[in-house]
């Protein structure tokens, strides 16, 4: 059900949870589970008042706090790595475009089973427009699909490409700055502790010298790392990842790394001298984004360069302390490129458009939820179909867009459907968990990752 005021909320949660200042704690952890859960998540995302959903994610991340399931960074597992200490696997960071908690309840599912350790929840900057999915929205739904299947320890949250836009950037630069700003602002008060920030947008290439190409994505990236630091909470060190190359364009190289991370610490230091960089470097190896469609629908196959990405992730942690390369755009890959990523020493794989395949294909979706949805996307954005692109092609790069307009009616799907759609994606988590020698992780995550409780201001009519 959808609360409508916090009476309800109160009555509903008797018995259940029980407000104690600004804790909450679980007095029946299996109606918690059975039922409760859903109801505050619906609550939470679905509710016409705000003050009734910013008191379903309250009540939502306090019942986590209590069962274990806090909000965390993957910093020190990263340093951990840039040491030498943690190897052998990639960290999956998963974006998720539709259906989000049944989909992270598949996560979950998958990773206790097969005892995996770090796996980052991450959304765009872009996603969290068209999916209509803010901060705060997306945590509650991850924090709940935890309690939901009983997972418990930190769960990381990230910032996905939060990007500046090169043609607005030209336009109005400190616009769009701000921008980026204020969202990494509402992002890190939502409890998202890890920020990919991406001015890699900027690289100028018709520049002379590698430096000069990059000196502008180094000089943003340094001053969007000193604003983290500001605002990172008390006990917490924000993982913030850097980019050299956008993804789709040219293939990165050790000299672009090496003149960005020079640049880049050099402007860190005339901020403050011992302000802590990055943990990480996004780099373009020869993917894009959500693969490129065939005439015919179909994905086109991709020659990923991994020589690159193993002298890029070899030289990161050898000469900066860092994690390793981050692959992007790989859901989309074939299967046997997976187990690659570990061998080559990947840090961190970016997948998204994959899981949204899996949701349009599966043979459990309705046909008709999956009609309305196309119908409203040849409506809306016919403007984008490109001269000479097919019908499947202009589908399946925009079909990404009715996750958010057509939300609810994903959510209201049977339950045997929603089930069966979970199966599904959980046997492909468990299958990119295997890949990316991630089984077995879990015992890192206690000696790295210290809990830590992040205050949150109850709300006031809830507590009243």
């Amino acid at each position: 059900m959808i609360y409508q005021q916090v009476g309800e909320v109160q009555k509903g949660m008797a018995g259940i949870l029980k407000i104690a200042g600004e804790q909450v704690e679980i007095n029946d952890g299996t109606g918690l589970r059975e039922r409760a859960v859903d109801d505050l998540i619906h609550t939470a995302v679905f509710s016409d008042d705000e003050a009734m959903r910013t008191a379903a994610r309250w009540l939502i991340r306090r019942a986590g706090a209590a069962a274990g399931v806090l909000s965390a960074s993957i910093q020190p597992l990263y340093e951990a790595m840039g040491r030498g200490e943690a190897k052998g696997f990639t960290v999956p960071a998963i974006n998720i475009r539709a259906l989000t908690y049944h989909t992270a309840q598949a996560v979950l599912r998958a990773a206790m089973k097969l005892d995996v350790g770090p796996v980052i929840f991450e959304i765009a900057r872009s996603e969290i427009d068209y999916t209509r999915q803010r901060p705060t929205e997306y945590i509650a739904a991850v924090t709940a699909a935890a309690l939901k299947v009983g997972y418990r320890g930190p769960l990381f949250l990230q910032g996905d490409h939060f990007q500046i836009n090169a043609g607005k950037y030209a336009q109005n630069s400190e616009r769009e700055v701000k921008a980026v700003k204020d969202l990494i602002w509402e992002a890190i008060e939502a409890g998202f502790y890890n920020i990919d920030v991406d001015t890699s947008t900027l690289v100028d290439l018709t520049q002379k010298t590698v430096k000069d190409q990059q000196r502008i994505n180094y000089t943003l990236a340094a001053e969007l790392t000193a604003m983290i630091r500001d605002l990172e909470p008390a006990g917490i060190t924000v993982s913030v990842g850097g980019e050299i190359g956008e993804v789709g364009g040219k293939n990165s190289t050790v000299e672009e790394l090496a003149a960005f991370m020079a640049g880049y610490r050099e402007e860190l230091k005339k901020i403050g001298p011992a302000m802590k960089g990055i943990s990480k470097i996004s780099i373009q190896t020869g993917t894009t984004h959500g693969g490129v469609p065939m005439p015919d629908g179909t994905v086109a196959k991709v020659k990923l360069d991994f020589a690159t990405l193993e002298q890029l992730s070899r030289e990161a942690r050898a000469t900066y302390g860092l994690a390793g390369a981050v692959q992007h755009g790989a859901s989309t890959l074939p299967p046997e490129a997976f187990d690659r990523f570990p061998a080559v020493g990947t840090a961190e794989v970016h997948l998204a458009t994959g899981f949204q395949n899996i949701v349009y294909e599966s043979p459990h979706l309705p046909a008709d939820l999956k009609s309305r949805v196309y119908d409203h996307l040849r409506q809306t954005y016919r403007g984008e179909k490109k001269e000479g692109e097919t019908e499947e092609q202009f589908l399946y790069k925009t079909r990404k867009k009715g996750f958010g307009p057509f939300k609810k009616d994903f959510w209201d799907l049977p339950p045997a459907t929603l089930a069966a759609l979970g199966k599904e994606l959980e046997n492909q988590f468990s299958f990119l968990f295997t890949k990316l020698n991630m089984a077995g992780t879990k015992v890192l995550l206690d000696k790295y990752v210290p809990p830590v409780d992040v205050p949150l201001q109850a709300p006031r009519d809830l507590v009243a």
